[in-house]
């Protein structure tokens, strides 16, 4: 079991979600996060879709956020981040933040 994996994501926020930037509905939010995922089933650029949707400041580095550790991220994006195989890409994890897609990176 590895102990640091590496990731990039997508985050949509909603109202009501921790560090509300987003004027949102949750419910437009999961239709809009639905709508990205297929997008990269259908062969899009994780870190395009980053950088254009978005709402964490990682979005503008195609949603990098580097190597981390357990205990370093919430328990639902951790989960399915240590889960993925490298080069894998999550289904929707909501967490406190919003709506993630996850990508692992190593």
């Amino acid at each position: 079991m590895t102990d640091q994996v590496g990731a990039s994501h997508i985050l949509l926020m909603y109202q009501g979600s921790m560090r509300l930037t987003a004027t949102r509905s949750k419910d437009d939010a999961l239709a809009e996060i639905t709508s990205l995922k297929e997008q990269l089933d259908g062969g899009a650029d994780f870190a395009d879709l980053a950088s254009q949707h978005s709402d964490c400041p990682s979005g503008a580095q195609g949603g990098s956020l580097g190597v981390f550790g357990r205990g370093m991220m919430v328990g639902e994006f951790e989960d399915a981040a240590f889960a993925l195989e490298v080069g894998g890409t999550s289904g929707v994890v909501e967490t406190p933040f919003g709506y993630h897609l996850i990508q692992r990176t190593s």
